[in-house]
């Protein structure tokens, strides 16, 4: 049997960075990761949109709040020390009528309660900033958000963790847990501690341990368009206002790493966990499970998710959803859209009590489990400030 001081559930982006700073704060200690897949961060991590965040959507009563300035410039750090690309672009929020003015306000600040560096502008300033942006009067300009390659940075981890000899078993799937011991696909395991960090499967685990009782994650996916003609039409982040009562952010205009346009994304309710594409990685238990307390949210229209699922399965007509973002530029090609993005797929932790999105991180604890439940963006932004905030607080020595 295997032994360890920590074991890490998940090799996502959360997964590797709690690993990172164990191996930075107890280079002795023996440190292992599993994952089901055969390569680190398959899922969300490596399906990222890429932004790094700049802080200013979140109240300052929220751990994102808390996290996202500080993980904003570490990750940023990060990619300067080890020669990963960034594409410093920076974003403006565009306002689309009078009636979002004041959002743009409370936006402010947020921001500056957050320690973020972000002011609003006018229309003229933001036209030199973005020749082609269209906005009403205002817009809040955010001069540190920024691109990264999520992939690269994970990988990049992998690797340099598994030279300094934090151990990774792939292809090693959570069976369970028993006295004491975790069973995996490959073997059992004995650790002093275990983080579970499984993304889409958090709950799940969490509930293996006496955890996650009054909650389960609903997925929801996420669709990219690809803009091909060229890579000059927007030469930065453009948001619209977005509704602050769900945790989604509208369609976008995405720089990506290199400079490619992208929109979106989408946050379509999805059928089971890893519902990408057709019917890959069916489980029925699952899709039965899903289902039916999507159609329990459906008919109350709690949080108000039918209003949300019928405006997103709109967006499956690629000239409504290519419509949405031509609204924050004077003129884009909608044939120039000629590209879907790998999907991705959110898991968002719902209250079974409330029927409400959970907003902020979410995590369960006791001496000799942590659970990482609710891991959402902006949680690639977050990662290192997030990865010291669980070491410091649950995994003291």
């Amino acid at each position: 049997m295997e032994k360890c001081d920590y074991l890490i559930i998940g090799c996502g982006i959360i997964g590797l960075s709690i690993a990172r700073r164990l191996h930075q704060l107890y280079p002795h200690e023996r440190i292992i990761l599993i994952d089901k897949e055969a390569t680190v961060a398959s899922h969300a991590s490596s399906r990222n949109s890429g932004v790094l965040h700049a802080g200013f959507y979140y109240s300052a009563d929220s751990l994102k709040a808390q996290l996202t300035v500080e993980g904003n410039h570490a990750m940023k750090d990060f990619c300067r020390q080890h020669h990963l690309k960034i594409n410093e672009c920076g974003k403006l929020v565009v306002a689309q009528s009078a009636n979002e003015l004041d959002l743009l306000d409370v936006l402010l600040r947020r921001g500056m309660q957050n320690g973020s560096n972000v002011r609003l502008i006018d229309e003229k300033e933001a036209a030199r900033l973005e020749p082609n942006v269209r906005t009403h009067k205002k817009a809040l300009y955010s001069p540190d958000t920024a691109t990264i390659d999520p992939k690269e940075i994970c990988q990049t981890l992998y690797e340099s963790l598994s030279r300094e000899g934090v151990v990774f078993r792939l292809k090693t799937a959570f069976i369970g847990q028993r006295d004491g011991r975790i069973e995996t696909t490959t073997g059992p395991i004995e650790a002093k501690r275990i983080i579970n960090c499984a993304g889409l499967y958090a709950d799940k685990i969490a509930r293996a341990f006496g955890f996650s009782k009054h909650y389960t994650i609903i997925p929801f996916k996420g669709l990219y368009l690809k803009y091909t003609k060229n890579k000059t039409d927007v030469k930065m982040h453009l948001y619209p206002v977005p509704n602050l009562k769900n945790p989604f952010l509208g369609v976008h205009f995405t720089k990506m790493v290199d400079g490619t346009i992208k929109i979106g994304p989408t946050a379509i309710p999805a059928f089971w966990r890893e519902n990408y594409k057709g019917l890959g990685n069916f489980k029925l238990d699952e899709f039965l499970r899903i289902t039916s307390l999507e159609a329990k949210l459906f008919f109350t229209n709690a949080f108000g998710f039918k209003d949300l699922a019928q405006e997103e399965m709109r967006k499956y007509n690629r000239a409504y959803f290519t419509g949405l973002a031509a609204k924050m530029v004077k003129q884009i090609d909608p044939q120039g859209f000629t590209e879907m993005t790998e999907p991705g797929i959110r898991a968002q932790l719902l209250d079974l009590r409330t029927h409400k999105l959970l907003q902020d991180f979410v995590i369960e604890a006791d001496e000799r489990s942590i659970h990482i439940l609710n891991a959402v963006s902006p949680a690639f932004t977050c990662a290192f400030s997030f990865a010291q905030l669980v070491v410091q607080k649950y995994l003291p020595k």
